[in-house]
């Protein structure tokens, strides 16, 4: 079309259209530029965490067998709950089970941790178990927004896509957010990974490490040099544009997305090859393991490390499916039967993965600047679920955090005696953002954003920083 100055000038949406057939035909300063730098935003205390790495375990670890010993259950084991049962998902509710695993003091702190998780219990002075989590929700896609979100239902922004919002990615080549996909999304779909109501920009990449190509497209199709010469041209149009029209926020959002992607195509290749990494420490991960899940775990617990050395603000990692349910929804610490055999192949799957990556992030200095934190939607009743499973339970479970800030070797709140409901100190995944966002040097009542009227936020109303679990 042409303005009023005979100008030629073509809007950014049909540009957009016509020539965003593939990565880096946006423009050209994509791939000359300085990268995004972080958003100023009200410090609640100087920052003492860079990046984030979030060990999801979809389909919820029972409490009780894994960081909240309850003896009660082995001596009751077998009789009716004495306390009224809340409705569960199924409903088929049995009497009360003991736990399979021993739990033993560890460490200098004497944090109880079960047999479940032998590598894990070797950093038990690094943790610091909240045992008196509560969700709102007791059916796992609800459950798997809320704890991404704080909210259960879809159109919010997930808590990496908050953070990549407050504070931006330090990392020139590679987004702010980033899910290791290689074992699915969780119930829900990958919604829970979205930016919601902010920039799209801001919205998780998903990099699949088991995968030959782990980002789609994300090695280039053309010559380096005509693919730049093109990108030239895009850049020219897009700059006479943005002259004559101004910037538009959802236009923008994807220009930055498609700037970042250019970028992607040459960091991607050398952030997955790990050619350089040493025997030692593929080993440490798992990645020797004759168990399949392991070393795809551990791969993703590696390559999480390797993008906190490049900056990257907020990584998320996922579990695999166990052998027995390929090919099925990714929520697979969910066992209404057979708990014993599910949790134990799922903790073999990531017990030694995590506990390499805490030990290589304190080997190499950067245990002080990241935090992990390691948490399911829900845990797990107290009593059975026909003879041998546990069904969903919301009303207490465990979650910890290890890293910069934290007070290791810690427990903070408690169920009662059966593990069945918060009784001490009940927190809300509002309170575990707010903390994670005070690490981070924000303040969770001040990064809000508005949207249909009303200022969200990560923390909604509800949070508050649980500064007994912090240094």
């Amino acid at each position: 079309m042409w303005n009023d100055h005979r100008s030629w000038a073509i809007p950014r949406r049909d540009l957009l259209a016509q020539a965003s057939t593939g990565f880096g035909l946006v423009a050209l300063s994509a791939l000359l530029a300085q990268g995004n730098q972080a958003r100023a935003t009200p410090a609640a205390v100087p920052r003492r965490v860079r990046s984030v790495i979030f060990c999801f375990m979809s389909g919820g670890v029972s409490a009780v067998d894994s960081f909240d010993p309850k003896p009660r259950l082995a001596v009751d084991h077998g009789k009716p709950m004495p306390v009224p049962i809340k409705p569960t998902m199924f409903n088929a509710n049995g009497t009360i089970m003991a736990s399979p695993w021993e739990f033993h003091r560890r460490g200098n702190s004497g944090l109880p941790v079960s047999d479940l998780f032998p590598r894990i219990a070797g950093c038990a002075d690094d943790l610091a178990v909240i045992r008196s989590m509560t969700s709102p929700a007791n059916e796992h896609a609800q459950a798997n927004y809320h704890i991404h979100s704080g909210f259960s239902l879809a159109g919010h922004p997930s808590a990496g896509a908050w953070m990549s919002y407050g504070l931006g990615s330090e990392c020139q080549d590679l987004p702010g957010f980033v899910v290791l996909a290689s074992g699915g999304p969780p119930l829900g779909g990958v919604g829970i990974y979205g930016s919601g109501y902010l920039p799209a920009t801001h919205q998780a990449t998903l990099l699949d490490p088991s995968a030959a190509e782990p980002i789609a497209n994300v090695r280039p199709r053309e010559p380096l040099q005509s693919q730049q010469a093109r990108m030239r041209v895009v850049e020219q149009l897009d700059r006479r544009h943005r002259a004559v029209a101004g910037d538009e926020p959802r236009i923008e959002a994807a220009i930055k997305n498609y700037e970042t992607a250019a970028r992607m195509q040459a960091a991607v290749p050398g952030l997955v090859d790990l050619a350089d990494e040493t025997r030692e420490t593929m080993e440490l991960y798992g990645l020797k393991s004759p168990v399949k899940e392991t070393v795809e775990y551990g791969r993703q617990c590696l390559l999480a490390r390797r993008m906190v050395e490049r900056g990257v603000r907020f990584i998320e990692l996922t579990c695999l499916p166990r052998p027995a349910e390929l090919g099925q929804i990714g929520n697979p610490w969910d066992q209404h039967g057979g708990l014993k055999t599910g949790h134990a192949e799922m903790a073999t799957q990531v017990d030694q993965p995590i506990a390499g990556l805490i030990h290589d992030l304190k080997q190499r200095g950067l245990f002080e600047e990241t935090l992990v934190v390691w948490a399911g939607e829900f845990g797990r009743t107290p009593f059975a679920q026909g003879s041998d499973g546990r069904d969903h339970n919301p009303f207490g479970f465990s979650v910890w955090l290890a890293g910069g800030g934290i007070k290791g070797g810690t427990v903070y709140g408690a169920t009662d005696d059966l593990g069945y409901h918060a009784v001490e100190n009940p927190v809300s995944v509002h309170h575990l953002w707010a903390t994670v966002l005070h690490l981070l040097g924000v303040d969770h009542e001040q990064l809000t954003y508005r949207f249909g009227g009303r200022d969200f936020r990560l923390s909604d109303v509800h949070g508050r920083v649980i500064r007994e679990i912090l240094t």
